[in-house]
């Protein structure tokens, strides 16, 4: 009787003979890079709460051998300014930023998903020569608008003395703000949610053009559900960029504490000769709550969304 072998099958991908990220070395090491990066912000965290002498006197890691802690450098910042421009306090430059920084999350991140949808499915001429030249602004430097649009804003366009757009006469006003926001997002925006709207199932949105349904109903019935990982992900980039931007603001908020944003108040509180430094490390730590709330109420589609449209389903 004939004896049968079976031959066994050679895996497409061959097994790694090591793992690297999952070695006791490699682990150490990553922790030890991590705790160095959080270095810079428990210094941060301690000085906040050391008093002006202790701040100019020693380094804060004196205070883990002799703990001497006050909230004094809190209460001048959040109730009196600590004494800057802003006598307020932060609190109405906190909200000055939420008012700056919302709605140009929207608008970029609206506009943008809705011309991601545009390039990904719906033919048109050009089309990839637009994607490729919404790719090619991303190089543009926001520096070299400033001027232009500043222009822009005050005297409206000219050309060979004949006015062609009037003045919009926003310089000074939140929307002075959102427009330069919203302009150098969307190139990045709409790259970004292009890779994922363009991975999504033809059959899907095949299916529903045959049941009747427009390009707004596909685009607000199945593409804007299913691309919530990547708007959050989108979302966080674009509200960290425009919470802590100093520039576009202090060139188009025109300086006045009706809208200045919190990044603003920042710069102003160390006064001119830094004679009153103790009050930014509690104004910095104050900054960063509300990004951080953020971050940590989006963080489980965080991940999804950074490696959305990587891999074809």
């Amino acid at each position: 009787m004939a004896k049968l072998t079976v031959k066994k099958n050679k895996p497409l991908l061959a097994p790694t003979s090591s793992k690297p990220f999952t070695s006791p070395i490699a682990s150490a090491i990553v922790t030890v890079i991590a705790l160095l990066w959080t270095v810079p912000t428990l210094g941060l965290v301690v000085t906040s709460f050391r008093t002006k002498e202790e701040i100019l006197s020693s380094g804060w890691w004196t205070s883990f051998t002799n703990p001497s802690f006050t909230l004094d450098n809190f209460r001048a910042v959040l109730l009196t300014g600590g004494g800057s421009l802003g006598s307020e306090g932060m609190i109405p430059f906190a909200v000055n930023s939420l008012a700056i920084t919302i709605p140009a999350v929207v608008l970029s991140v609206g506009f943008g998903l809705m011309a991601a949808y545009a390039l990904a499915w719906i033919p048109f001429r050009f089309s990839n020569h637009v994607f490729y030249g919404l790719f090619a602004l991303q190089g543009v430097p926001l520096q070299l608008s400033l001027l232009p649009l500043l222009t822009f804003f005050a005297t409206g366009v000219q050309l060979f003395g004949v006015q062609i757009l009037p003045p919009l006469g926003i310089v000074g006003s939140l929307a002075a703000v959102w427009f330069p926001h919203v302009m150098f997002g969307l190139p990045l925006v709409t790259y970004l949610l292009h890779n994922f709207v363009s991975a999504l199932p033809r059959e899907l949105l095949e299916a529903a053009r045959v049941d009747g349904a427009n390009h707004f109903e596909v685009f607000r019935k199945i593409v804007l559900p299913l691309s919530l990982p990547a708007i959050a992900s989108i979302s966080i980039f674009q509200f960290l960029w425009i919470w802590n931007d100093l520039l576009v603001a202090l060139v188009f908020a025109g300086g006045t504490d009706d809208v200045a944003p919190l990044t603003l108040h920042l710069a102003n509180l160390g006064g001119s000769l830094g004679s009153k430094w103790e009050n930014v490390a509690p104004a910095a730590l104050f900054s960063i709550i509300i990004p951080l709330i953020v971050f940590f109420s989006l963080q489980r589609y965080f991940v999804r969304g950074l490696l959305a449209g990587s891999v074809k389903s």
